[in-house]
């Protein structure tokens, strides 16, 4: 028995084609690349093919995900060079229960070489495209001179839709134009309480219509209840812990960026107190024994009474969400650890996974609603509150607010009042909000646009490369570590460069991106050069995600989806050649 440490090996292009005036960046299209064991990996390798020399059979358990897969298929390549004859299985699991890992040894499928296939081809053109398009850009604006004349300017086919997203984001903020409106509030006082109700329409943006509206409920001085509906509802309890729900909630709520948290959770992954964080599967097994897991967290004195409840009858199934990626369970706690032994951050993600993993497997919250119409001249308003009658999962998971409202007076269905004040009120459209890194998260998870092991790190490279700057939500004024006056003042920022390292919210705030003059002048410059699909935009890597699929269902091959994706980046990466003056001129502009 033996271990591997991520991929073995990696693709390359000949050494004499690696440094960046070695050849026009157009040739990086169809030069030859090479696959061969990195170089911090050697030993790795050599320790397989060693093994494989002494034995008859190699068993693979990778991750059964794509990735898992390939690393498999370059697991099996290592050891066929010490033994050709090796029999190769490979064993289909997706938790470490007992019994599920006995099940799965004793039933071992083939390797699905048709995956190995999708990330191979996947590598490939993450190399060709990335090489091709950040020598091109870098070497072009280089020749500009100024701060350009010693950045590297990178471009990868997740990186720029990822930064894409925040310059549409930023020109929706700033083009924003605000529109005046007029709306109809009655209020009306019995048993002391001040009942609000709120007009059907919402608002209009004509006044003169508001005011005839308003007039002809003046003229009808009393407003009559139409309806009063009292019914149960409930406030659902969260479904099970996906990688994606992890970044976004602890970017909301920890106010830790994604590639912290994603950190502080492999930190925690590899000390046995949590299980995989790196899944899309937002459903249980059957097979997974949830109270033997909740068992373990009764001894802590935050949750534990809670967690007992569950077992003394309160348990409750989990819900399952539409995700399975048939290779990792939901995060979950697998062992008890005191938070008092866990540094700060580890704490606070621990409290997060076992927290939402309690509230999974228990009742959702329950509630009673009332609703009120009344009928005001011509016009319909209603109201509505809310009574709280048992809290459940919310007393284990305070990331959920649900409050009982004020409670309202009674009324009866047609009887007819005065209201204690109408009113005509005015206000303005708001313009929508920058990116933040849950809303971003979101776009690259609808939109394909990186996995969730990786979308992490596409934001962090944005940042790195100082094509986005961050800065705390509602708090206007400078971004996060900006530097003070004087300091350089680079494309890397407006007014000034970032340091993008820090990644711990500053307060108890909400960071947003928002685009450097760079970042926005890259997306611009592609955008203007009249391209059928420009580079800023998700669909090119969204159809290579759809294409993958493809491979993996046996609907196309390697060969092909390389080819079909090359001609189509090829296509663009001409287009730009030939107006690459438009590039140019959005980059100085900026």
């Amino acid at each position: 028995m033996t271990s591997v440490i991520g991929h073995l090996t990696e693709v390359e292009f000949d050494q004499q084609y690696r440094k960046w005036h070695s050849c026009r960046p157009a040739q990086l299209f169809d030069l030859p690349v090479f696959e061969g064991v990195a170089a911090d990996k050697n030993s790795i390798a050599h320790n397989i093919t060693q093994q494989a020399r002494y034995a008859k059979a190699l068993f693979i358990w990778t991750d059964c995900d794509r990735e898992g897969e390939h690393i498999g298929g370059e697991v099996r390549t290592a050891a066929f060079k010490g033994n050709g004859r090796l029999e190769v299985k490979r064993a289909r699991f997706s938790n470490t229960e007992r019994a599920h890992v006995i099940r799965a040894a004793q039933n071992p499928i083939d390797i699905d070489d048709r995956q190995i296939n999708a990330v191979a081809a996947r590598i490939e053109l993450d190399l060709r495209l990335g090489a091709a398009f950040t020598r091109f850009q870098t070497l072009t604006l280089q020749g500009m001179g100024g701060d350009l004349a010693d950045r590297i300017i990178s471009y990868g086919s997740c990186q720029f839709p990822t930064l894409g997203f925040v310059v549409d984001r930023y020109f929706r903020v700033k083009n924003f134009l605000p529109e005046d409106f007029w709306s109809i509030k009655v209020t009306y006082r019995r048993q002391e309480i001040l009942v609000h109700f709120l007009w059907r329409r919402v608002h209009l943006f004509d006044r003169t219509a508001v005011v005839l509206l308003f007039e002809r409920c003046l003229n009808a001085r009393q407003a009559k209840v139409s309806k009063v509906e009292k019914k149960p509802t409930s406030k659902w309890r969260p479904l099970p812990l996906t990688t994606v729900e992890l970044q976004k909630m602890g970017s909301r709520y920890l106010r830790m960026d994604s590639q912290k948290v994603m950190k502080i959770a492999e930190d925690l992954y590899n000390k046995g107190w949590i299980s995989y964080p790196r899944t899309e599967t937002d459903q249980f097994d059957k097979g997974i024994d949830l109270k033997k897991l909740i068992e373990k967290q009764t001894p802590d004195n935050a949750w534990g009474a809670y967690a007992q409840g569950l077992l003394n009858g309160a348990f409750e199934t989990p819900r399952g969400g539409r995700n399975n990626d048939q290779a990792h369970p939901p995060i979950h706690p697998v062992n008890y650890v005191t938070l008092g032994s866990l540094g700060q951050d580890e704490r606070r993600v621990y409290e997060f996974v076992v927290r939402r993993f309690l509230a999974c497997c228990s009742e959702d919250a329950k509630g009673e609603s009332t609703t009120i119409e009344i009928a005001y001249g011509e016009e319909s308003f209603h109201t509505s509150g809310l009574t709280v009658l048992q809290r459940n999962y919310l007393d284990v998971y305070p990331y959920d607010i649900w409050r009982s409202s004020q409670e309202l007076p009674p009324f009866t269905v047609g009887e007819r009042f005065e209201p204690t004040e109408a009113m005509i009120t005015e206000g303005q459209t708001s313009p929508p909000g920058y990116l933040t890194e849950p809303e971003l998260i979101s776009l690259m998870d609808a939109n394909g646009i990186g996995t969730d092991a990786t979308m992490a790190e596409h934001i962090a490279k944005i940042k790195e490369r100082e094509y986005v700057m961050t800065q705390s939500r509602g708090g206007g004024g400078r971004a996060i570590n900006e530097p003070t006056r004087g300091a350089r003042a680079g494309r890397g920022g407006r007014g000034g460069r970032v340091d993008s390292s820090s990644n711990q919210h500053p307060g108890n705030s909400m960071l947003e991106f928002i685009p450097t003059t760079l970042g926005t002048a890259l997306i611009e410059g592609y955008d203007n050069v009249g391209l059928n699909t420009s580079l800023g935009k998700p669909f090119l890597r969204k159809e290579m995600e759809i294409k993958m699929k493809e491979i993996c269902t046996g609907r196309k091959t390697r060969n092909d989806f390389v080819h079909e994706t090359l001609e189509q980046y090829r296509e663009v990466f001409v287009q730009t050649q030939l107006r690459v003056e438009v590039l140019k001129t959005d980059t100085d502009e900026a």
